[in-house]
């Protein structure tokens, strides 16, 4: 779907859409949340809970899930497979969140926000430099 909408759309309205994106997440990010400044319980499911359904539907369908099962369809070999691509998910996200953990923890979450909105700022203007370029 993403590769016709990209031959519908042309590399230019793309790379448009791509610079208003990471602007508007540049804004969107400096919004503080009503659960960043209170600290709820996460409902029924719990905090594993809400992370395992959270990361399930971030991760459905994209590459890692369908090179699991062209591997897995490919050898033949279910279990192998699927414990390597989930050793190699928790070796990738495993630091993520320990780092994330500390970081939230040492700094105050109104610099967390500022930064992460100049990293989308420069993201944003470079995607709208390239797409200046564009055409």
């Amino acid at each position: 779907m993403g590769a016709w909408l990209a031959g519908l759309m042309g590399l230019r309205i793309l790379s448009w859409i791509l610079a208003a994106s990471f602007l508007g997440m540049a804004v969107w990010v400096l919004i503080p949340d009503s659960a960043d400044e209170a600290k709820r319980d996460s409902g029924r499911l719990g905090v594993f809970g809400t992370t395992l359904a959270a990361f399930f539907l971030a991760e459905m369908g994209d590459k890692t899930q369908i090179a699991t099962v062209a591997l897995a369809a490919r050898f033949h070999a279910f279990l192998p497979v699927v414990a390597g691509s989930t050793m190699g998910i928790l070796i990738a996200n495993v630091p993520v969140v320990l780092l994330g953990d500390r970081v939230s923890r040492s700094l105050p979450l109104k610099w967390i926000r500022l930064v992460s909105a100049a990293i989308f700022a420069v993201l944003g203007l470079a995607a709208l430099a390239a797409a200046i370029h564009a055409g």
